[in-house]
């Protein structure tokens, strides 16, 4: 018997065509015909590997958590294992930001999240941080990631800097002088990101140190 002439569908496949059907075409354009015409088949297939809309959504973030599969390398020290876990992060769901505002809201319960999330957690606690304290520290990473895919700071000032001078003189001093920092305004939300990833890993630092 020859080969098919359409490579066999798969749940993976499935999720990667819908993402790159968000990236290229926002979260509206995720359709069941969509990607079957993306992928080359008859809709009905794409049945046989996700049930629904909400299974799909699964795959779709099973798919990205497997892009983060590697982010926590416990072998390096502390504060360079979760920085290093933050920017991978960020990275990758920069990649798929159309789609993340959905995949954001979801329950967070398919086994390469989960997975994630406990690599993380076990990093932590190898700082015998108290178990609801890497709660909290896991929460505030999530909290400083995702925050800055969704929203970008730079976004929300359409006026040059001066533009603001007569009202807001504080802001536009800030404004300005980030203009004239390396990477101008335009890298203002990479620097913020960083800025507050190293204030969450010094705020971090203190406190293990106080534990001894």
């Amino acid at each position: 018997m020859g080969r098919p002439s359409n490579p066999l569908l798969s749940r993976d496949a499935i999720a990667a065509a819908a993402l790159d059907l968000a990236v290229e075409d926002g979260a509206d354009a995720v359709t069941m015909r969509a990607i079957a015409a993306r992928l080359g088949v008859r809709g009905p297939s794409l049945y046989n590997h996700v049930a629904s809309k909400d299974d799909l959504l699964d795959a779709m973030t099973a798919h990205i958590s497997n892009e983060l599969r590697d982010a926590v390398d416990e072998s390096l020290p502390w504060h360079e294992g979760v920085a290093q876990y933050a920017r991978v992060y960020r990275k990758v769901f920069l990649r798929h930001h159309a789609i993340l505002p959905v995949i954001a809201r979801r329950p967070v319960q398919t086994r390469e999240a989960l997975d994630g999330y406990d690599a993380l957690a076990r990093l932590l606690l190898a700082l015998r941080l108290p178990a609801a304290e890497v709660a909290e520290v896991s929460a505030a990473v999530d909290y400083l990631v995702l925050g800055s895919v969704l929203e970008t700071y730079t976004a929300g000032f359409v006026r040059p800097a001066g533009g603001y001078r007569p009202d807001h003189p504080a802001l536009a001093d800030t404004l300005e002088a980030a203009g004239e920092a390396p990477g101008g305004l335009a890298g203002l939300d990479e620097r913020g990101f960083e800025r507050g990833l190293a204030l969450l890993l010094d705020g971090l630092a203190g406190r293990v140190a106080r534990l001894g």
